[in-house]
């Protein structure tokens, strides 16, 4: 099969993810889906999202789509300015709290219990994978939010919200733009 054909088969999310500029004028009329998720950068010309958009089909940027590495990376950069990984302060406590919780409400357990794994305090990847949904399901809530309330794309959504978070930002350290 055609793999430039693929992308015309019927389906419910098309998530282009392997090259630029995947969905264009040449092609975008004979996608049949509901839903596009930009797995790759830049998957999509400007023209065949405007035609996208006219036929109803959600376009989740790029920028959104592939948000959640980027995010990860800063994580990271956060544990290597601190030295400390995440949760390695707070981990002790919170098993501390787990246990009283359950002491509180009558229960208690061996210190061998096969029962106390579930105890334990959060491990760094525990901790990232939290933060990671926070982060992501809050700014595509935000994004979408934006969007509906200033009739806006996604895209434009998201870039009209990232603009507005830097110029706050350049507000509040006194720098005008």
């Amino acid at each position: 099969m055609d793999p430039a054909s693929f992308m015309e088969k019927e389906c419910d999310i098309l998530i282009p993810c392997a090259m630029e500029k995947a969905i264009n004028k040449d092609n975008v009329h004979h996608l049949n889906t509901k839903l596009v998720v930009e797995g790759a950068n830049g998957p999509t010309t400007f023209i065949a999202e405007q035609e996208l958009e006219k036929q109803g089909v959600i376009v989740v940027p790029d920028m959104l789509a592939n948000g959640g590495g980027v995010t990860v990376s800063y994580f990271e950069w956060l544990k290597n300015l601190d030295h400390v990984a995440p949760g390695k302060l707070t981990k002790k406590y919170q098993e501390k709290q787990n246990l009283k919780l359950l002491s509180s409400l009558g229960y208690s357990f061996p210190k061998r219990s096969p029962h106390m794994k579930n105890l334990e305090g959060a491990k760094e990847i525990d901790i990232v994978y939290s933060g990671l949904e926070e982060i992501m399901t809050s700014a595509t809530r935000d994004s979408w939010k934006y969007a509906q309330e200033h009739n806006l794309s996604f895209r434009d959504a998201c870039l009209g919200r990232a603009i507005k978070k830097i110029h706050s930002h350049f507000e509040q350290c006194g720098l005008m733009i």
